[in-house]
């Protein structure tokens, strides 16, 4: 029996397409042994990963469901997937998810995660957040959900767009219990380095900015 996580990968119609397909990068290269994603894009999600990638999904070769094929193994707690993660996740896929209005397959399989208290991880692409917003990521998270939103962090200094991407991705995978080696981990404060120079303020010996 394979040791690999079976995890659903949704992909919704908010800007962000570039997170899922470095996730699916990871999937098909080092992760490998460890992941089996089967995707599943809502009808703008596909629309706005062609626009923002140029590659069909299949190429990645994973299985890919219609987002009405609740015949789908993962529209069903018994089919024991073990986690699913929405990336990136819209904010009207987030008000489907938190409601449980289980309209398509995404919101479906999400509802199914939360019920058979299994890992749902919400990548979220929005800004500014509304109270709605707001509300929607508090009654997923009460429900056992984790809402992350695509915030791409820089203290492991990523290399160019990539190794942005890579710093969102590599947490969501994480939150699945899938290792990774995508970013550089936090082991403590870093050494800045020599100064380049630049618009920046500089630091005086006793910490206080220069003008």
């Amino acid at each position: 029996m394979s040791g690999r996580k079976r995890i659903v990968v949704a992909v919704t119609g908010a800007s962000g397409a570039p997170y899922a397909a470095r996730l699916l990068d990871f999937c098909r290269g080092p992760g490998a042994d460890a992941v089996e994603p089967h995707l599943v894009f809502s009808k703008v999600g596909r629309m706005v990963f062609h626009d923002e990638t140029g590659v069909d999904p299949r190429a990645f070769g994973f299985p890919v469901y219609g987002n009405q094929d609740f015949a789908a193994a993962f529209s069903s707690g018994s089919s024991r997937f073990d986690g699913m993660v929405v990336i990136p996740c819209s904010a009207g896929s987030l008000a489907r998810i938190a409601t449980g209005v289980s309209t398509d397959l995404v919101s479906r399989a999400a509802d199914v995660m939360l019920k058979e208290r299994r890992p749902l991880v919400l990548v979220l692409r929005e800004s500014p957040y509304s109270l709605i917003h707001v509300r929607n990521m508090a009654a997923v998270i009460e429900a056992g959900g984790v809402v992350m939103p695509a915030s791409p962090s820089f203290y492991s200094r990523p290399d160019g767009i990539d190794g942005l991407l890579d710093t969102v991705v590599a947490r969501a995978l994480d939150q699945l219990g899938v290792d990774n080696a995508l970013m550089d981990r936090w082991t403590g404060r870093l050494s800045p380095g020599p100064l380049t120079p630049g618009p920046l303020r500089a630091s005086s010996s006793d910490g206080t900015e220069s003008p």
